[in-house]
């Protein structure tokens, strides 16, 4: 076969997108792989403006033109892509004018490679090891303020007892209960000391019991709806972790709330899914959406560290336990929030596993 013959052939079995773009934007060629990221067909496609396939993407447009008229190539790493379906894709885009051939003359030739996945391992690998680093953190911090604070506790005892006028064992008790409130405030902080006891579970069952808790506690104009996927088959779990671990979330959800708001429950699967090093054919994905006020950019990527809350009067311990509940099951939580959205996502293998 000869190369121009091979030409074709390669186009069509390249995983990247390939787009050759009008000097107006109106797509000339694509390739199988850009009918599928833009899910339209090669012969829809011709003739359409680029921009009528993506949403609220003026800046992209606006790249786009300038290389029409400058006649410079520019690469774009991690470009957010929105489709009118609501389906979202993060890409790296490479954009070369083809200015050689007068049948192509300001022609831009597109490249995209879709790396969202790439983006989502490598978030997941440091969702992770934060937590560990955290953990083994705490754990050395619990031990250095664990110590001092018995013998703190024990010194008040004895006091309490040689004190001859009752009158002053009042400042020895708030020693002493001062000093139990730290030691549970440390414990908290290392989240539960038992592994889990796992059985067959039912995710649903799991939201249900937090469902009918969080709803009768919950104000009246909070609304928690469900969304589930009745074909998810049971998992080998511990209930009791698993619903300690929602329940931290949907409670935040609540309080973020105020008093008025709707949270969503949806359950669905996802197959080949990568956390961290290990490859799980089948997973359990649950979302916890809120339509809330959104977190704070400023502490979105540290909050499930321990004592990191958006909240006056939050402690900041209910997200980084319920982190590591879920990582004891193998499993792991990512967030995703902006105004009017916030969105934590529980992925928990299905398959056994050794954890």
């Amino acid at each position: 076969m000869n190369e121009p013959a091979l030409a074709p052939y390669i186009l069509d079995n390249l995983a990247t997108t390939v787009l050759l773009l009008q000097p107006d934007l109106r797509i000339s060629y694509i390739n199988p792989a850009a009918e599928t990221m833009f899910a339209v067909s090669a012969r829809q496609a011709r003739g359409m403006g680029l921009m009528e396939l993506v949403m609220g993407s003026a800046d992209f447009e606006a790249g786009l033109r300038r290389a029409v008229e400058s006649g410079q190539p520019y690469t774009e790493r991690e470009l957010q892509l929105a489709f009118p379906a609501g389906r979202q894709i993060t890409v790296d885009c490479t954009v070369t004018p083809l200015n050689e051939r007068p049948e192509v003359a300001n022609a831009l030739l597109v490249e995209m490679l879709q790396v969202d996945r790439h983006l989502r391992i490598t978030r997941e690998e440091h969702l992770l090891a934060q937590q560990h680093a955290t953990q083994a953190l705490i754990r050395g911090l619990a031990h250095e303020i664990k110590n001092p604070l018995g013998g703190l506790r024990g010194a008040a005892q004895l006091l309490e007892r040689q004190l001859p006028v009752p009158a002053l064992k009042e400042y020895t008790r708030i020693i002493i209960e001062e000093a139990d409130r730290l030691q549970n405030l440390v414990n908290r902080m290392l989240g539960p000391n038992t592994l889990p006891h796992k059985r067959t579970t039912s995710i649903h069952q799991v939201l249900e019991h937090v469902r009918n808790l969080v709803q009768a506690e919950a104000p009246p104009g909070i609304n928690i709806r469900r969304d589930y996927d009745p074909s998810i088959p049971p998992m080998c779990a511990d209930p009791d972790q698993l619903i300690q671990a929602v329940l931290n979330i949907v409670r935040n959800a609540v309080q973020i709330l105020g008093g008025e708001g709707e949270i969503v429950l949806r359950t669905r699967t996802q197959r080949q899914v990568t956390i961290g090093q290990k490859r799980h054919r089948l997973v359990a994905r649950i979302d916890i959406i809120d339509n809330g006020p959104g977190i704070p950019p400023d502490i979105l990527e540290s909050i499930f560290y321990p004592m990191i809350t958006g909240r006056p009067d939050g402690t900041g311990l209910g997200l980084s336990i319920a982190q590591s509940l879920v990582n004891r099951h193998g499993g792991l939580i990512e967030c995703a929030s902006r105004p009017g959205r916030t969105v934590f996502t529980l992925l928990l293998p299905l398959e056994a596993t050794d954890e």
